[in-house]
């Protein structure tokens, strides 16, 4: 029986698989499908095992990131963010360990489902995601703890999935398709930022070398504000070649606002709690991004 303060099995797993993160896998999916449609290639089933095995991958790589960064030390009493399972007690690390094991397994066996639409090449694409979700905090040089989770973000929620995706569909990879998947990389990226941002101390003191810890607070800054020029540009040379006028003015109008806004937030950010809203932000205009983008694509068709 648990107590009254406890939450329930189920809340504590939701809480591990960090719902406000999950944006960053749905709209590279989201946006490669709009655009395979467009071009008369969507395949729904593709697309939605494209869709299972970003969100397993996400998954893995927060349980991977809860357990380890336990491990390591760098999940303490002085950490300032959302709640850890393994950290609060709430998951013991051997519990996590074999969750995080097994999330990757499903992954891996969603992922055999798509060999037929693109062959091996898919099989090394889904090996790769899987063992950098694992490495990001963990093995002998965790990637997020060298300054290169900002890199392995943009790439693999960006690039990777918006070009794998669309090319499962549609049997080809374009310059649009990776532009775009530059754009989705870039917001992506943007979650890390901010939730590096508001960790910088308690990961300096674990030798969690994240970019923010490496270069300050106002090279995160500039960081994250470049991610929005990024995401910006992106639609803006999408919609100026096919779109017409007033959706892509609209669309990077709107784009322009939110990025000044979120990242005038980011520099008046004077508590934990406040980034902790900016997070849920960051990946929530993610998700509008990829609606917005979607739509343009397919009116412009």
């Amino acid at each position: 029986m648990r107590s009254a303060d406890r939450p329930s099995a189920f809340s504590i797993w939701i809480d591990a698989s960090r719902p406000r993160t999950l944006p960053a896998a749905v709209a590279p999916v989201l946006v490669a499908s709009a655009l395979a449609w467009r071009d008369g290639g969507f395949e729904a089933p593709a697309a939605l095992a494209c869709l299972v095995f970003a969100l397993l991958v996400q998954v893995g790589t927060n349980f991977a990131n809860d357990y380890y960064d336990f491990i390591k030390g760098a999940d303490t009493a002085e950490r300032v963010g959302p709640r850890r399972a393994v950290a609060s007690g709430l998951i013991a690390p051997v519990v996590m360990k074999r969750a995080m094991a097994g999330v990757f397994a499903a992954a891996f066996l969603s992922g055999l489902t798509l060999l037929g639409y693109g062959g091996w090449p898919l099989l090394l694409i889904g090996v790769a995601s899987i063992v950098c979700g694992i490495v990001y905090t963990g093995g002998p040089y965790p990637l997020g703890y060298n300054g290169l989770g900002d890199v392995f973000v943009f790439v693999f929620f960006g690039l990777v999935a918006v070009g794998a995706t669309y090319f499962v569909q549609t049997g080809t990879l374009t310059g649009e398709a990776l532009l775009i998947g530059a754009g989705i990389g870039a917001l992506a990226a943007n979650i890390l930022v901010v939730n590096n941002y508001r960790d910088v101390e308690t990961d300096a003191k674990a030798g969690k070398r994240t970019l923010v810890v490496r270069f300050g607070r106002r090279f995160a800054r500039m960081q994250f504000a470049l991610g929005h020029a990024a995401a910006c540009g992106a639609m803006l040379v999408v919609g100026l070649h096919e779109w017409h006028p007033t959706v892509t003015a609209l669309g990077v109008l709107v784009a322009l606002i939110v990025g000044v806004r979120q990242t005038r937030c980011l520099a008046r950010a004077g508590s934990p709690a406040e980034l902790i809203a900016l997070l849920g932000e960051t990946g929530q205009y993610l998700a509008v991004y990829a609606v917005v983008f979607s739509a343009g694509i397919l009116m412009g068709e």
